[in-house]
């Protein structure tokens, strides 16, 4: 119970910071109104979209960290750990920094026996990488590592940052192109009199109506580029270990049956976990391919030992 007012204490939280962050930005640039007395202003319009949609997928990277140790009660650790799995963990962190010349990033436990792993954080600097107490007791240590190689092949690669502004210029491009098709629409056939007034309650609905259409499309978008990157995480971590470790540990955790993430948690970690939700009936929205698939590119790349 205390969890789950946890999880909304934070969200709540993290709404008012975007909120309020968001609305000093806009006072301080003196952001008008777009909606004006001789019809749209597209340049207020675009500025109000642009601060709306890239601010608040920022905000929301900024305090990635803080929100998956919240949701899922991330412990972090270092190497004067006296457990043995999470000193292996550290350790392998360590070394696959120190190959991809990058940062050692927090290294964290959560206590669930959900199979899975995830890396988050702003930037290279400040980034964690957490494996659950499940993937500790099913694999073996050769496959945490292939698993770990995953996770750190994100933040080398700057998945998290890229994923962001993939998502602020979708959430820009979605508020701009539904405000201004609803307003169109909802002055279709009006007097430039009736335009002046300003809004009027067909804007508000085509505005929904249109950004649940172009947000559903540009979700499809993003899920496009999280599988790819899932791709590319794959051949990293096989790099960093081996190719028969990754395809071990991705046969592993495709016979393992996890069990959900907490409410509220799924929405802001599934793209980063290195197993997604089970989106079968909609794999054009799924963040991670099928682990079938994954197995296969594998066995394609060469290249990889």
């Amino acid at each position: 119970m205390f969890s789950m007012f946890r999880r909304v204490g934070l969200f709540l939280i993290l709404n008012f910071v975007i909120v309020f962050t968001i609305s000093m930005i806009l006072r301080i640039f003196n952001i008008q109104p777009y909606i004006q007395q001789y019809g749209l202003d597209l340049k207020s319009l675009a500025l109000f979209c642009f601060i709306w949609g890239m601010m608040g997928a920022f905000i929301s990277l900024l305090l990635s960290k803080t929100i998956a140790k919240w949701t899922l009660g991330v412990r972090v650790i270092d190497q004067n750990t006296s457990d043995y799995k999470l000193k292996y963990v550290y350790q392998v962190v360590k070394k696959q920094a120190h190959e991809l010349g990058i940062p050692v990033p927090e290294v964290g436990i959560f206590e669930t026996q959900l199979v899975n792993a995830f890396a988050t954080g702003p930037s290279k600097s400040n980034s964690l990488v957490a494996v659950s107490r499940g993937l500790l007791n099913q694999l073996s240590e050769e496959e945490i590592e292939a698993v770990i190689g995953h996770e750190m092949s994100h933040i080398a690669n700057g998945d998290m940052v890229t994923m962001t502004l993939m998502q602020g210029v979708v959430n820009a491009f979605v508020m701009f192109l539904a405000r201004v098709l609803a307003f169109a629409l909802s002055n279709a056939g009006r007097s430039k009199d009736d335009q002046r007034s300003g809004y009027n309650g067909s804007f508000y609905l085509f505005t929904f109506l249109f950004e649940m259409i172009f947000m559903i499309l540009g979700s499809m978008v993003i899920a496009a580029y999280s599988r790819y990157r899932e791709y590319r995480a794959d051949f990293g971590g096989a790099s960093l270990s081996s190719k028969r470790q990754m395809i071990s540990a991705l046969s592993t955790l495709e016979q393992v049956h996890d069990k959900a993430l907490p409410e509220g948690a799924a929405k802001s970690l599934d793209a980063f976990m290195i197993r997604g939700g089970s989106m079968k009936f909609l794999t054009l929205f799924a963040s991670h391919p099928p682990i079938a698939k994954r197995i296969e590119r594998l066995n394609q790349h060469l290249e990889l030992r």
